[in-house]
């Protein structure tokens, strides 16, 4: 049996569909967990080291050193700021993400090293190494646990689906962002390929029971059977305008004129 578990709910540093345009936190990925028999697989660990393994043994009474692999929805900077906290396991990304900011990263360092940025260059040098050490991410991650293609946001972006009995989970990284992008059928703003990121969103509500979003709690699509213990979240109801109104949850302006358009 799997334990299915949220180590931290992540957040946006600014949520436009609460009316917020300028950053005021840090964000930071939802950072799921996952036991099989043999494996301890981390997903998205966006907080700070320490307070990440606070969290872990927090919620799932274990440390760093017990994680067994570690993989990333996508390269961005708020899925792995804790990720060298887990020097024993193994680093898993898609093939695509690791190729499409493997580009981006040497272009970024080759322009950061002609203007003469050494403090640019020292930052971009140390995400390089953490890409290089991150291995293509095989298909299937353990029992029952299968990475998914979202693209769109990134080139890359892959979430992981759960498959049991009593329903599928899908960790989606940002391919679904909140509560509230879900209730305005709404992607992120800054998209690599805009219509490509709405399709991976319709499929990600289409194929899932149950949503591990990239920035919010979980959410229940359809129930076919009881959560897993370590799971529990808002209900996204089948009443509202576009089959996902009412639900719990949310935030400062998330009701029905909450936010404004972000694309």
């Amino acid at each position: 049996m799997l334990d299915v578990r949220v180590i931290s709910i992540g957040t946006l540093p600014a949520h436009p569909l609460w009316g917020e345009r300028t950053p005021i936190r840090t964000g930071h990925s939802t950072t799921t967990l996952i036991r099989s028999l043999d494996r301890t697989i981390l997903i998205d660990p966006g907080l700070p080291e320490r307070a990440l393994a606070a969290r872990l043994g927090e919620r799932a009474c274990i440390t760093p050193d017990d994680v067994t692999h570690v993989f990333l929805t996508s390269f961005h900077p708020d899925t792995h700021r804790a990720l060298t906290a887990f020097e024993n396991a193994r680093w898993f990304i898609s093939r695509d993400e690791r190729e499409g900011f493997g580009r981006q990263l040497v272009a970024m360092l080759t322009r950061a090293s002609q203007g003469g940025d050494q403090e640019l260059v020292r930052q971009l040098e140390h995400e390089v190494a953490i890409l290089k050490r991150c291995e293509e991410a095989p298909h299937h991650l353990a029992d029952g646990v299968e990475i998914y293609p979202l693209p769109g946001v990134t080139p890359g972006l892959c979430g992981v689906m759960i498959s049991e009995d009593e329903a599928t989970t899908l960790i989606t990284g940002d391919a679904v962002a909140t509560i509230e992008h879900v209730r305005r059928q709404m992607v992120m703003p800054t998209c690599a390929d805009v219509q490509q990121a709405r399709a991976s969103f319709a499929d990600a509500l289409e194929v899932a029971d149950i949503i591990v979003p990239g920035r919010d709690n979980v959410m229940v699509v359809r129930q076919r059977g009881p959560m897993s213990p370590g799971l529990g979240g808002m209900i996204v109801g089948q009443d509202g305008p576009g089959g996902f109104g009412g639900g719990l949850g949310g935030g400062p302006g998330s009701g029905p004129d909450g936010g404004q358009d972000e694309d």
